[in-house]
């Protein structure tokens, strides 16, 4: 991200233009929705590689659109591209996974990277329509260390979690560094690189979420993010973004998949629930219970999915402030978005588990798979323990002690 994007507001040319994109940008991931929930569960299932997914983003123009549209992007900013994670939740939550860590993996090189880095990788973005899979995960197996290997280096360690690295175009890695952290951008099928294949979850199953590990693989220069010296430097309360902008991916497809199961679970009670039978009732419809249930998950649906509005308006705000970013104000962007990450998951997972209390029974057959909902959200939500969000809105409530920077606050 760059101080020079623009958000919708002004009746300008440009605003204009933004938001015609935009809407069209939506109106393409809600295609894709569609097509995604027609077969969901069939495909949940199978269990497989996410390959024919991926293309179908490809397909409709979802992977650059955070791109300058002079490259060939939409120009759309972080918040609006994380909007588009939502809708295509709403269709199937282990596609909207690997968009939204897509459009986070992308940003990195503008956080971390030279001019000339982020420059070079959003053209190829843009006109060669990356997928970006992720090596990034804190937690979960031997650290990857990055090691001096002449005039280049070399990249050694294991991963356990690795969202859709196995069929990705390029790859946005972690590793340590004579001690510090720094990120890595490498084309996918470098030298050394070997998935594992071992994500066998309960939920989550088409996000290619398995172990990696590197051996020996070379590294250049240039696909180290940042100007040298690599080593010694603070990150920047700007470049602390970089979490923020994982967490915004996960409230939106976590409110995107209750948004979208409950609407799944609405369309099957009209066509196939019956009235209980001492409810004096002909249709289920109108069950005052299952109406009292309804009006209360989409109350808390909407209100959720405005605070994840919220919390990316305030995290494109200070993207676009830029790096002069103070402390205050990312500690304020971090805490907004703990806020929508806390309250997403908690109303996605009760909407998931009570859903069949509109349905019936008969709503719990495994060919429909609604359980997949469920399975979905709790697999994914507990990698990221949201008691400590809870933790750290308090902390800076009561004491106004700004959540400490890691990958995951």
């Amino acid at each position: 991200m760059t101080t020079t994007e623009q958000r919708p507001g002004a009746d300008t040319p440009s605003s204009s233009d933004n938001a015609s994109r935009f809407a069209d940008a939506l109106r393409r991931a809600d295609l894709v929705a569609a097509e995604l929930r027609a077969s969901a569960a069939e495909r949940d299932r199978a269990n497989a590689a996410p390959v024919a997914e991926v293309e179908l983003l490809r397909t409709h123009d979802l992977l650059q659109v955070g791109e300058p549209v002079e490259l060939g992007g939409d120009g759309l900013n972080y918040a609006q591209s994380q909007q588009l994670t939502r809708r295509i939740a709403r269709g199937d939550t282990s596609v909207a996974h690997l968009l939204g860590y897509h459009y986070a993996q992308q940003r990195i090189p503008h956080l971390f990277g030279t001019r000339e880095q982020a420059e070079a990788l959003s053209r190829r973005n843009a006109s060669e329509k990356l997928f970006w899979g992720g090596v990034q995960n804190p937690r979960g197996g031997s650290a990857l260390e990055l090691t001096r290997d002449g005039d280049g280096f070399r990249l050694n360690g294991r991963r356990t979690f690795a969202s859709g690295a196995s069929i990705a175009d390029q790859l946005s890695v972690t590793a340590v560094f004579e001690g510090d952290l720094v990120f890595l951008s490498l084309p996918a099928g470098v030298e050394g690189f070997t998935p594992l294949g071992d994500w066998d979850n309960i939920g989550q199953r088409l996000t290619d979420s398995g172990g990696v590990e590197f051996d020996d693989t070379p590294v250049a220069r240039d696909q180290i993010l940042g100007s040298d010296p690599l080593t010694g430097k603070e990150l920047s309360a700007y470049q602390q973004l970089v979490t923020p902008h994982w967490q915004l991916a996960f409230a939106n497809f976590y409110i995107g998949t209750a948004e979208g199961a409950l609407d799944e679970a609405l369309d099957w009670t009209r066509l196939h629930a019956s009235a209980w039978e001492t409810s004096g009732l002909e249709a289920a419809t109108d069950d005052p219970y299952i109406l009292e249930l309804v009006g209360e998950l989409r109350s808390q649906i909407a209100a959720a999915a405005l605070l994840a509005d919220r919390a990316g308006d305030v995290l494109q705000q200070a993207l676009d402030f830029g790096p002069e970013l103070s402390a205050e104000q990312r500690a304020e962007a971090a805490i907004a978005i703990a806020e929508a990450k806390y309250l997403t998951t908690k109303v996605s997972l009760e909407a998931a588990s009570r859903l069949f209390e509109i349905q019936g029974a008969r709503a719990t057959t495994s060919a429909y798979g609604f359980d997949r909902h469920w399975r979905n959200l709790r697999t994914h939500t507990v990698h990221d323990p949201v008691a400590y969000k809870a933790r750290e809105i308090g902390d800076w409530t009561l004491n106004h002690r700004a959540p400490q920077f890691s990958l995951y606050s």
